[in-house]
């Protein structure tokens, strides 16, 4: 018993690594850069109405469950679809 008491009052002083810093958050995008407050008013519309616009530059379509990536892009428009098939959220980035 009293050689287990050494190794854990060394333990005890052991140095911790430093703490892993903070991942900035994306800047904030203008809300018109990639044309998603001109599409507001597909919210709530069938994923199909999107058959019906035109858009000019990146476009990502989010479905429930879909991995997507973090990267931040202003100019990119995002059509997150909810489970009925509906268009929920637009927003740049």
């Amino acid at each position: 018993m009293r050689y287990l008491i050494l190794p854990l009052l060394l333990a005890a002083c052991a140095a911790y690594p430093p703490a892993p810093e903070p991942v900035p958050s994306p800047p904030a995008a203008e809300p018109g850069a990639c044309g998603a407050t001109e599409r507001q008013r597909l919210v709530g519309a069938p994923v199909t109405a999107l058959e019906r616009e035109l858009i000019l530059g990146p476009v990502r379509i989010i479905r429930p469950g879909d991995v997507v990536t973090m990267d931040f892009r202003p100019d990119r428009i995002n059509f997150e679809i909810d489970a009925m098939e509906r268009i929920a959220r637009v927003y740049c980035g």
